[in-house]
């Protein structure tokens, strides 16, 4: 898939499912990648934990830390053109901030030779703000533009990136955490 979409964790429908993003949020979702010329078959979606936090909390620090590998290795895996962050978990995490989705969203960030785009998650476009929701379809037409533009010109950060994205060994995880790829 060209286009990776993570978001926070499962909601209640994605745990009796089993899958992401099947309930309210993912409807739209779905709705949103429609009208920038994609279905859900052309993206692949993970979450940041992997387990319905109880009582729908936010995930907590060791719960995120606990799950953080498998993302790696999805990413690892699927190797993205463009990486959509949906909401502040994601995207804090991803790019190693505490800025929040408000200030992140609305651009591109250079992210391992692709792209990230962080954008609101779509529970919060349910909420029935139309600010919201324009500011989602904004970016989500952002992708379309970024996978045809291709991947960012952009130096690597270090010596030890470079040799990352050069070698694109199938064993990356320990370089990756030596980078500080997620914080």
């Amino acid at each position: 898939a060209q286009v990776m979409i993570v978001g926070e964790g499962p909601g209640e429908q994605e745990d009796i499912q089993g899958l992401p993003f099947v309930g309210r949020s993912g409807q739209l979702l779905t709705q949103l990648l429609g009208e920038i010329g994609m279905e859900r078959d052309d993206v692949y979606i993970a979450n940041v934990v992997k387990c319905r936090p109880p009582g729908n909390r936010d995930p907590r620090p060791d719960e995120i830390e606990a799950c953080k590998g498998y993302l790696k290795e999805q990413l690892r895996l699927i190797d993205p053109a463009v990486v959509i962050t949906l909401g502040n978990f994601s995207s804090k995490l991803l790019l190693s901030t505490t800025t929040g989705i408000t200030r992140l969203r609305g651009q591109a960030y250079p992210w391992w030779r692709r792209w990230l785009v962080p954008t609101f998650h779509p529970a919060a476009a349910l909420r029935g703000n139309p600010q919201v929701m324009a500011a989602m379809r904004e970016d989500l037409q952002r992708v379309v533009a970024l996978i045809e533009q291709g991947p960012p010109a952009q130096e690597p950060a270090t010596e030890a990136q470079a040799a990352v994205d050069e070698s694109r060994a199938d064993d990356v995880d320990e370089d990756t955490e030596q980078l500080g790829l997620f914080g």
